[in-house]
């Protein structure tokens, strides 16, 4: 069973237990990705039992652990989402889909809505928890310096449809697609 699968003939139950296991996704809005009415360790702790964690106590390390990952005081392990500022709920919901080391982990937009120097910690802890995990990470973002600091390729899109793709660099510092360069571009004027 281990080996390439096709994940569109996968039953509904292994494609849930691959998005528990081997897959994370983090939302552009943190609300979304955490339940509000559910302490941070509880945020955590419910992926953990969602694959089969049952011991209270050590459900609750690995959670005051991933806070302390995610630069969260493990004082706040009983706090609620919605008493955290955006980028905590933010690492948070991070913190809630990394735990169980997933080998791919999907970002929408990370940095959207956060300001400049959330974001720019925020990324900085990004990157270094993908390195550190070994993740593959596949992001979506119109934020041409979130793409150059966390992403090694590039894929370029307009309705739908890929106009290029390449190393990071490379699609960046001499785009050969006329949607690419506008793209730059428009970065470069700002």
């Amino acid at each position: 069973a281990d080996g390439l699968r096709d994940t569109v003939t996968m039953s509904e139950p292994e494609r849930r237990m691959l998005s528990r296991t081997d897959w994370a996704f983090v939302h552009q809005h943190a609300r979304d990705g955490l339940r509000m009415n559910v302490s941070a360790g509880g945020n955590v702790g419910e992926r953990l039992m969602a694959v089969g964690a049952r011991h209270y106590g050590d459900i609750r390390a690995s959670a005051t652990d991933w806070l302390g990952r995610v630069e969260i005081n493990e004082d706040r392990i009983d706090d609620r989402p919605s008493a955290f500022s955006g980028g905590m709920q933010q690492r948070l919901q991070i913190a809630r889909n990394l735990v169980t080391g997933p080998r791919l982990v999907f970002m929408d937009e990370p940095t959207g809505g956060l300001d400049v120097s959330v974001q720019a910690r925020l990324l900085d802890l990004l990157r270094g928890l993908v390195r550190e995990m070994g993740l593959s990470a596949i992001i979506v973002t119109h934020d041409l310096a979130v793409v150059r600091l966390l992403a090694d390729r590039l894929m370029v899109m307009k309705d739908g449809h890929v106009v290029e793709t390449g190393l990071t660099d490379q699609v960046l510092d001499d785009p050969q697609h006329g949607y690419t360069q506008l793209l730059v571009s428009s970065v470069l004027q700002v």
